[in-house]
């Protein structure tokens, strides 16, 4: 018997393989934009803004709600039930598998979450669509979860927030996961009939079906800076009108700049600007200033439309 490479050897890589673990793997993110070194917990505090060229990277759910919730108080909404695999679709994967992995990676039910709380004292309640969720594609699930959203809206008679993030409808559902595009405006429209404001945050990335529907009917459109917003991809409006489009063309500045939006709210400004517009729109008087979570952090002027 070697005792070295049998007792000692082993031995020394559990120690070294222990100590590896230990440490986690992402104490630092890349900013895809400008490709500086971020540390995690700089970027927590930062709500996802990259402190060196205020790109702003794609925030999940739970960072939604604390961002935007007093204190990040808020009850989550359940949302009826659809059938899982409607169609029986199946391409590399079987599609109960696709959302099987997705859900074991997110921790989510399925695109969109709903829920209510306070916001600066308002009871709001707030939808949030999240990408890494099968690219937040519109299902049944997800059209089911704004139906809802707006139910609870209407019964607790709050104003809707939605934040939207989509690579557009979810194939594996085919013409089911269209049907949500005319379900989703009417819930909208039954808003609108009880006079709630609907306001919608348009998020990196928002496109397809999405922006064709929900994503465009509210009764104030705010974006985030850099946002992607379009209903197809630029080689594929270029081959069909066959002309050369303008850089930018779908960059929530551009659509801004052409009435598409009405303003560009900074994340770290996004909570007080959605307050106050909530309030003006509910003629409801301001209360103490709000606290937000990236207090201490500069101050980011927010692009309105005069």
């Amino acid at each position: 018997m070697n005792w070295i490479s049998n007792v000692v050897r082993p031995r020394i890589q559990r120690v070294f393989k222990k100590k590896k673990t230990e440490t986690p793997d992402n104490l630092w993110r890349k900013c895809p934009a400008c490709n500086e070194m971020i540390f995690h917990r700089d970027l927590d505090t930062a709500l996802g803004v990259c402190p060196h060229c205020d790109h702003h990277m794609r925030l999940g759910t739970k960072e939604r709600f604390a961002a935007i919730f007093d204190e990040g108080q808020y009850q989550l909404v359940p949302v009826n039930g659809v059938p899982l695999d409607p169609l029986k679709f199946r391409d590399q994967k079987k599609y109960p598998d696709r959302l099987k992995e997705a859900r074991s990676k997110t921790g989510l039910e399925d695109a969109i979450t709903v829920a209510h709380g306070p916001l600066d004292g308002i009871e709001v309640v707030a939808s949030i669509q999240d990408f890494a969720f099968m690219g937040g594609s519109l299902g049944m699930a997800a059209g089911e979860a704004i139906i809802k959203a707006a139910e609870t809206a209407l019964e607790k008679r709050a104003p809707l927030i939605l934040f939207t993030a989509a690579g557009g409808a979810r194939m594996q559902e085919g013409i089911l996961s269209l049907m949500q595009m005319p379900r989703t405006t009417v819930a909208v429209q039954m808003l609108r009939e009880a006079a709630l404001p609907y306001i919608v945050v348009l998020t990196d990335p928002t496109t397809g079906g999405v922006l064709a529907s929900y994503a465009m009917l509210g009764d104030v459109q705010i974006a985030e800076p850099g946002a992607l917003l379009g209903f197809s991809g630029r080689r594929v409006i270029e081959q069909t009108i066959r002309e050369k489009l303008p850089e930018g063309f779908q960059s929530a500045e551009f659509q801004f700049e052409h009435g598409m939006v009405d303003m560009i709210v900074h994340r770290h400004q996004l909570k007080e600007t959605l307050a106050r517009t909530i309030r003006l729109l509910t003629h409801k008087p301001k209360l103490a200033p709000i606290t937000s979570p990236s207090a201490g952090l500069p101050a980011r002027t927010a692009a309105t439309r005069p």
